[in-house]
């Protein structure tokens, strides 16, 4: 069976996979969810957009003859992981993440962990800091109860509404960045905390690393719980899901 993949991105890994199976001729469409005005231009047709919700992805499953989907999202959209697994189950489309490994904490990292959003709001409810707030454009409203701290913001894309704090720097621009341009960054702008979800993977590391070196704290906010799954966490891996799944990939 030659395979027809479905693969729902959002991150570099993703990318990776897609340029891949681009090189070995298989067939395929990547996702987006349309969050990011300005996404990366891929090796595979693409689509962007919700699905609207289970059984939306079931009727894309089945009127596009998807034989395999691949989650490559980042690991915090746990709505569509989530709708992933139950539409593919129902569909029957065999089904596999591409995840990243999960930061861990070292020696001499000072990291408070929460389980959420909200848990990282709670944990700024202190005296004026310099913080850089890394959890991307859509949930920065919620930071609205802490006006009284200096936001550093990096965004892919500009802010659309008003931001909800009077003291921010906005940078724009898209990674993978450096650990010494970070850490460069952090110093030109004071920052004393940093503010962070637990993405992993190495694109988006370097503000840990950073900290690290700076001894600065680290709110490190928790993934989302998400149901069982087979993951994976390289394209080779994928690659070998794939051909372990009975599919005829030519190559």
């Amino acid at each position: 069976m030659r395979p027809n993949l479905l693969v729902l991105g959002g991150t570099t890994e993703a990318t990776a996979l897609c340029r891949a199976l681009a090189e070995a001729g298989i067939a395929g469409t990547i996702s987006f969810a349309g969050r990011v005005e300005r996404p990366v231009r891929q090796p595979l047709p693409q689509r962007v957009g919700g699905f609207g919700g289970i059984g939306g992805l079931v009727a894309y499953l089945r009127e596009h003859a998807i034989t395999h989907v691949v989650d490559g999202t980042h690991p915090f959209a746990a709505q569509m992981s989530a709708n992933a697994v139950a539409a593919c189950a129902e569909a029957g489309v065999p089904l596999v993440a591409l995840t990243r490994p999960p930061w861990q904490e070292q020696a001499g990292d000072d990291w408070t962990r929460v389980p959420d959003i909200a848990g990282a709001v709670a944990a700024l409810d202190g005296p004026r800091a310099h913080v850089m707030l890394a959890v991307g454009r859509m949930h920065l409203a919620e930071f609205a109860p802490n006006p009284q701290h200096a936001y550093l913001l990096r965004l892919v894309d500009p802010p659309k509404e008003a931001l909800p704090f009077p003291d921010a720097t906005v940078i724009v621009d898209r990674g993978p960045f450096t650990e010494d341009d970070d850490l460069a960054l952090m110093r030109e702008h004071g920052t004393q905390i940093v503010v962070s979800k637990n993405a992993g993977g190495t694109g988006a590391v370097a503000k840990i690393l950073a900290a690290r070196r700076l001894g600065l704290p680290v709110i490190m906010i928790d993934r989302p719980a998400l149901p069982a799954r087979t993951e994976v966490h390289s394209v080779e891996d994928a690659l070998a899901w794939l051909d372990h799944a009975g599919t005829d990939l030519g190559v």
